[in-house]
């Protein structure tokens, strides 16, 4: 088939996390036969902020990793109709502008023959639901909604004909379990601040307990203001910036232990839906602590695939363990891979898509699937 994805941005993963999960999903795809193209929008804030800070080396850098995925970007004048005339899926996510979500179900509604996805992976839904509202997703065949929490909101306000659980999950073709190259150090964290959603959380499940226990490490991300970078300097923990995706296994290889801190509004209003780097921490075999996050859709198993922290104090005691006790460390590395070896990777995902087409009544072949999997 034909799969053609909307996406903010497929080339970059400054602050975009979801592009880790999408570059996995049109890869296995590819590989299994199917033609795939992502169109991103020009001078998307992804992108502009990664050319700003990096310069032009992460561009080639994604050509030559991955080789096999076509991108294309678009600017206003871009043909859609001509784009999407041959297509037999198009995928349309959240970050789409409004304009072009109301543009595609257009063509959608007067006829056009691919199934029409509309693929959501944020809160807005649920912190600024008009904005969901006034997208005209009735034209739509179908949502893949991130988590069954958010699946909930859309069936609960009529967004949209049918709305499917799509998880994210861990590309196993780049996050693996990698051999250390020195010494490991004790504690990396790989996120990025954000607008205020977690910066009390980052302070009280990464930065004091660092602080406590006086662990080595290092901390990945973007958008970290000057008192965060103030916070982190009492602590041995070095602030290393923006980090490739492709070079987080080895970063996991290079230390003992992280830490998995959601974003509030997933904590509080859309329970169970963790980030991506959950499924790529554990797809690397590296020990995890969890900050407070129900995992009330059974993705885990709490207590054997990572460790869970009610509070800073709980934290500083299972990162003092892991630092100490290896057995519990190998035990959580080979438990929490074994869950994503058997449940969470890209083709996993990739089932469940096809599962779902079928059930939308595109490539019949796959119907009988369809229970066993959705």
């Amino acid at each position: 088939m034909r799969f053609i994805l909307y996406t903010h941005s497929l080339v970059s993963d400054w602050n975009h996390g979801n592009a880790h999960f999408l570059r996995g999903i049109l890869s296995e795809l590819t590989a299994r036969g199917h033609s795939t193209l992502a169109l991103e929008p020009e001078g998307g804030w992804s992108r502009s902020n990664l050319l700003a800070d990096q310069g032009d080396a992460p561009l080639a850098r994604f050509a030559a990793e991955f080789p096999a995925l076509n991108v294309m970007t678009y600017d206003n004048g871009f043909d859609h109709e001509a784009a999407t005339e041959h297509a037999d899926v198009v995928i349309v996510h959240e970050w789409t502008k409004p304009h072009l979500v109301e543009r595609l179900g257009r063509l959608r509604r007067l006829g056009a023959r691919y199934t029409l996805l509309f693929h959501d992976t944020h809160h807005r839904g649920v912190s600024n639901g008009d904005s969901i509202a006034q997208l005209p997703l009735e034209d739509y065949d179908a949502v893949l909604a991130f988590g069954e929490a958010l699946r909930a909101q859309y069936l609960r306000h009529g967004w949209g004909r049918r709305v499917f659980t799509w998880h994210e999950a861990a590309d196993t073709q780049v996050f693996y379990p990698r051999e250390p190259e020195a010494t490991k150090a004790d504690l990396v964290w790989i996120g990025n601040w954000g607008d205020g959603e977690r910066s009390r959380e980052i302070e009280q499940y990464l930065i004091r307990p660092a602080e406590t226990l006086n662990l080595s490490g290092h901390v990945h991300g973007v958008r970290y203001p000057s008192e965060a970078l103030t916070m982190l300097n009492a602590t041995r923990l070095l602030y290393g910036g923006w980090i490739a995706n492709a070079d987080v296994p080895a970063a996991f290889a290079q230390h003992s232990m992280t830490v998995h801190i959601p974003r509030r509004p997933y904590v509080a209003a859309l329970p169970g839906i963790p980030t991506i780097r959950m499924f790529e921490a554990l797809a690397c075999g590296i020990p995890l602590v969890c900050a407070p996050w129900e995992d009330c859709e059974n993705l885990f198993r709490p207590g054997e695939d990572f460790l869970s922290a009610r509070d800073m104090d709980a934290m500083v005691r299972h990162l003092d363990a892991l630092r100490h006790d290896t057995a519990l460390a190998a035990s959580l590395s080979a438990s929490g891979l074994e869950r994503i070896r058997v449940r969470h990777t890209c083709t996993h995902r990739v089932d469940e898509l096809l599962a779902i087409l079928a059930a939308c009544g595109k490539n019949p072949s796959c119907a009988a699937k369809v229970e066993a999997v959705l």
